[in-house]
């Protein structure tokens, strides 16, 4: 079943801003796409090139650039999405038909928890969730989640916000700075910033990132990606 913090998370994401989701988080990510290019190239290190394998991709709501990225570089690899939203479930449909991979792709309306079948997956990827759930506990029962849908072995790739947004003034008005870059005025970057600040719960430090995997069986973490908040690890199913 649906836990009520998924439940919340997946309200934030209206048509309206599901909507605008694809612009906005290229200019709130700074790499957006060579986050999502280098997580299909550490799965594909971690798993082997030319190996037939399905991919669990939790959270592939809106751009479904997990898929993009990873379905380019592994002819081969067929892919299982889920996401508790339907505006921004209908965003990844419309992408994966306009790039030719619908096929390739099996969407799901809901939670991994209640993803159908028993199979286990050989790798899965959480991008741009986790912090978006409110609390450890919220945190802790995706990831577990997602580890009981893996084999053993099976590598993670976790990627989103870390470190409490205004524990880190300087990583905050430099983020303010971007959106001013792309034509953001004053008041629409204070709106923003007052955004994320109440809107937003991310773990608040890399070591605790590390905890809350550790807490959901997973081992090994190492990261690959940084850009000011955001990070993108890739670990391995205990």
């Amino acid at each position: 079943m649906s836990s009520p913090d998924t439940v919340a998370a997946a309200a934030k994401f209206d048509p309206e801003r599901a909507a605008e989701y694809e612009r906005q988080s290229r200019i709130a990510l700074a790499g957006y796409e060579a986050c999502h290019e280098l997580a299909a190239c550490m799965l594909a290190a971690s798993l082997g090139s030319g190996r037939a394998c399905r991919i669990l991709v939790v959270g592939i709501g809106g751009t479904a650039q997990e898929v993009v990225a990873a379905a380019e570089l592994e002819p081969d690899w067929r892919f299982v999405g889920v996401d508790p939203s339907p505006p921004m479930l209908a965003l990844a449909q419309a992408r994966l038909e306009e790039r030719g991979l619908a096929a390739r792709v099996d969407l799901n309306l809901g939670t991994v928890e209640e993803l159908a079948g028993h199979e286990l997956f050989d790798a899965a990827t959480l991008v741009g969730v986790l912090h978006h759930l409110p609390g450890d506990d919220a945190k802790r029962a995706i990831l577990r989640a997602i580890a009981s849908r893996l084999a053993p072995g099976a590598p993670l790739i976790l990627a989103g916000n870390h470190y409490a947004y205004a524990d880190k003034p300087l990583l905050l008005k430099a983020w303010g700075e971007r959106w001013r870059m792309f034509g953001a005025d004053a008041a629409e970057v204070e709106a923003k910033r007052g955004k994320i600040l109440q809107g937003a719960d991310p773990p608040p430090s890399e070591e605790a990132v590390f905890a809350l995997l550790d807490a959901a069986g997973f081992t090994d973490p190492q990261r690959f990606f940084a850009s000011l908040f955001w990070g993108a690890w890739i670990a391995r199913k205990r």
